[in-house]
């Protein structure tokens, strides 16, 4: 999109010119996935032609349109967001246009994917929990819906899934945007989280990926309190954000292999 960057060992993403102006939101540029990432449609229709039937899903996954305009604004990885802020409650008319080309262009990158293969698509607002409500239902969510509504307009079938980190504060609004699944952290018990969200929306999680490192008994009390409590419905088993370094193979299995194995 004509954002330079580089991914540094130990630091993580640079981006060299953070845009600052009107006329470096100018010159970001549509995202064009058949240029600028066609690997991620070959990869998908390799998987796709691999898995057969119901013996798996096919998951693509995006960014959403306010955390990714973070990484760009920021710079570096941040831990205050006080760049993108200054921007926003500054000259807020610059951000808008940052956070529309982006969320032009994830239209374009999901719709991409489901044609590659993508049986669901995971959007991930990692840093919309930085934000006050207030300023969620401003910079965030009027996109988020956006993304979702065109989207539907092409793919009505397509699963779309939205995950935040540390959402509890922003549970009820995250259901707000027409996704089909919202995705919890460990910050919110799955009981409450239902209660809150209702029984018409599904949800994902959230199971503590640390558990993986208890017994195996102790990993199964943790996956069968998780289900019971999710209702028995509409329901996806996964851990929060992923595998952490160091987690033993075999418990990795075994999270499997009771998940897979239960029956209601």
């Amino acid at each position: 999109m004509n954002i330079p960057f580089d991914i540094v060992k130990g630091k993580g993403h640079i981006i060299f010119s953070p845009p600052q102006s009107a006329a470096d939101v100018d010159q970001v540029k549509e995202f064009i996935p058949e240029e600028s990432v066609p690997y991620v449609g070959e990869a998908l229709k390799r998987l796709r032609n691999e898995v057969v039937g119901n013996e798996g899903v096919v998951l693509g996954f995006v960014g959403a349109p306010f955390t990714l305009s973070s990484y760009v604004i920021e710079g570096v990885s941040s831990k205050n967001f006080t760049h993108i802020k200054i921007l926003g409650f500054s000259q807020p008319k610059v951000l808008h246009a940052l956070l529309q080309k982006f969320t032009t262009s994830m239209i374009t990158y999901i719709r991409y994917q489901a044609d590659s293969g993508a049986q669901a698509v995971q959007i991930f607002d990692s840093w919309a929990t930085e934000l006050s409500p207030v300023d969620f239902e401003e910079l965030s969510l009027p996109y988020l819906k956006q993304i979702v509504e065109a989207v539907k307009q092409t793919h009505p079938n397509l699963p779309l899934i939205l995950y935040a980190s540390g959402s509890g504060g922003l549970l009820k609004r995250l259901a707000r945007n027409g996704v089909d699944v919202v995705s919890l952290d460990l910050t919110v018990d799955m009981a409450e989280g239902r209660d809150r969200l209702g029984r018409d929306i599904a949800v994902q999680g959230n199971v503590d990926p640390g558990v993986l490192f208890g017994s195996k008994e102790f990993i199964t009390r943790r996956i069968q309190d998780t289900v019971e409590k999710s209702g028995r419905e509409k329901h996806i088993l996964n851990l929060r954000h992923g595998i952490k370094v160091g987690t033993p193979e075999e418990n990795v299995a075994h999270f499997f292999e009771v998940a897979q194995g239960i029956r209601y």
